[in-house]
């Protein structure tokens, strides 16, 4: 028996990365994943992962459309167990040449989109006096920053904010509410990132991040995943209002810079 046996997954920005990773975990823990995504790779993804899973366009920052797609799902299945609010957008700009469209963008996606799904589905929720709400936020804001991650920051931040707000808020019907605050991925993300870092030769920028995480390499998706059915799965029903880290550690180090040693006396 998987963890998740007879639960109903409903997972956004769900197509690659780490929408992926956890989809995936879910649906080998035995849960009926419900992937959306603004791209339409996110059918083969679902094809991919198989075990009933279905996917759905959708754009989680338009009201009308997640209200659509949610009355599908509800009509089709009655209810869902597990929401994961992982769909989000970053764009390296720095804040003197960051403008309001490009603000706005992040914070609807990022931040309102996860608002979007959560008023939505936590009414059947609260009906059935069950559920599980995991909302996708990251290291990057809520604990540290790297130039040009203002506007990021400030959505991811505010997350962790939404988060721990909706937890005591839903707590009294029984619905759990954490955040992952994930840290350096091998995602598709992180990739581009790599590639805008180093065009000629991507692999070398990502070594070099790797080479800085205590761990000594980049998370996988899967590993996100496996955390993610974690806080989804009964074992963690006295959890709620959390911010879990995973980032190899690599938030624990004070500096980047060499310092000498001194030897003990």
């Amino acid at each position: 028996m998987g963890s998740l046996d007879g639960k109903i997954a409903f997972i956004t920005g769900a197509a690659m990365g780490n929408g992926e990773g956890i989809a995936r975990v879910m649906a080998e823990k035995g849960a009926t994943v419900i992937l959306t995504d603004v791209n339409e790779m996110v059918f083969k993804t679902a094809e991919n992962i198989g075990n009933g899973s279905i996917a759905y366009v959708l754009d989680v920052s338009i009201w009308n459309d997640v209200k659509k797609v949610a009355n599908v799902i509800l009509t089709k299945y009655g209810h869902i167990d597990i929401l994961v609010n992982n769909a989000g957008i970053t764009r390296r700009i720095e804040s003197i040449d960051m403008n309001d469209d490009l603000w706005d963008m992040m914070y609807r996606i990022n931040v309102m989109g996860g608002y979007h799904t959560t008023k939505v589905f936590v009414p059947c929720m609260a009906q059935r006096r069950y559920g599980r709400i995991i909302n996708m936020s990251s290291v990057t804001g809520p604990l540290v920053a790297d130039p040009g991650m203002c506007g990021y920051g400030m959505s991811k931040g505010a997350v962790v904010g939404f988060t721990k707000a909706l937890a005591v808020d839903l707590a009294r019907y029984e619905i759990t509410v954490n955040t992952i605050l994930p840290g350096y991925i091998h995602t598709p993300g992180v990739e581009r990132a790599a590639k805008l870092s180093n065009p000629d030769d991507p692999n070398v920028a990502l070594s070099a991040v790797a080479g800085r995480v205590p761990l000594k390499r980049l998370g996988k998706a899967i590993e996100v995943g496996y955390l993610a059915a974690f806080l989804a799965s009964d074992e963690a029903a006295y959890l709620t209002g959390t911010e879990i880290v995973i980032d190899g550690g690599n938030t624990l180090v004070e500096t980047g810079v060499l310092i000498a040693k001194e030897r003990a006396i």
